[in-house]
């Protein structure tokens, strides 16, 4: 095919605890990136504000005006101290925590009865590629039950309908800012070094896509 590769890179705004949300910065850093294996890809970007109701609104139409082909996704997971690559998505949202809209969930599952959705193996090529950048990165089968999980699920919906080919999504820790440092002392993982990981799983996901793209369907 002669029309480029679409690749959407999404995040979130800030939420009730979270006044700032580092996914901000590196999706705008990864969108910039300009190297020679990313002459024929488009990357656009997009920021869900933290409510279930943009989730559902935002994710058709940001799908249907890019049509990319694959989804990488991140969010902010602020009390675990590595990457995180999700695996799958579970059927669970909570009914504690409110969204950034006040709107609490009124059940505890996105779709019935329905079991967790796997994004693919492809999520290992992924984690090998953080990996080799350097960055602590760990599989996660567990994305919570808050937007990251909510995004993930409605994500795989999209997929297996035919939308994107692939999707994945990534929970990154609160990164280091003004000096602050982890507990046990050991330093926050900088937005340079996340920019690192971030650029080695967007490479992968692009030679991924590509060689979905030019497989003929059985």
């Amino acid at each position: 095919m002669s029309d480029k590769l679409r690749i959407l890179l999404t995040g979130f705004g800030p939420f009730p605890g979270a006044p700032y949300n580092p996914t901000q910065p590196l999706v705008a850093r990864l969108a910039q990136l300009r190297r020679p294996a990313l002459d024929n890809v488009a990357i656009t970007s997009h920021i869900f504000p933290v409510t279930y109701a943009a989730v559902d609104r935002q994710l058709p139409d940001v799908l249907a005006a890019q049509k990319p082909d694959a989804l990488l996704m991140f969010g902010l997971a602020a009390r675990t101290p590595y990457l995180r690559i999700e695996t799958r998505a579970r059927n669970a949202v909570t009914m504690l925590w409110p969204d950034a809209a006040n709107t609490r969930s009124s059940k505890r599952g996105i779709a019935g009865h329905a079991d967790a959705m796997m994004f693919g193996p492809h999520t290992a090529r992924l984690l090998r590629a953080a990996r080799l950048s350097g960055i602590d990165a760990r599989a996660s089968r567990d994305a919570g039950a808050y937007l990251c999980n909510y995004l993930s699920w409605r994500a795989i919906e999209n997929v297996r309908a035919g939308g994107p080919k692939l999707a994945a999504f990534i929970h990154i820790p609160l990164l280091a800012r003004s000096g602050a440092v982890r507990r046990k002392g050991a330093p926050r993982i900088t937005l340079d070094e996340l920019v690192d990981a971030g650029e080695a799983m967007l490479m992968e996901m692009v030679a991924l896509a590509r060689k979905t793209r030019n497989t003929p369907a059985s």
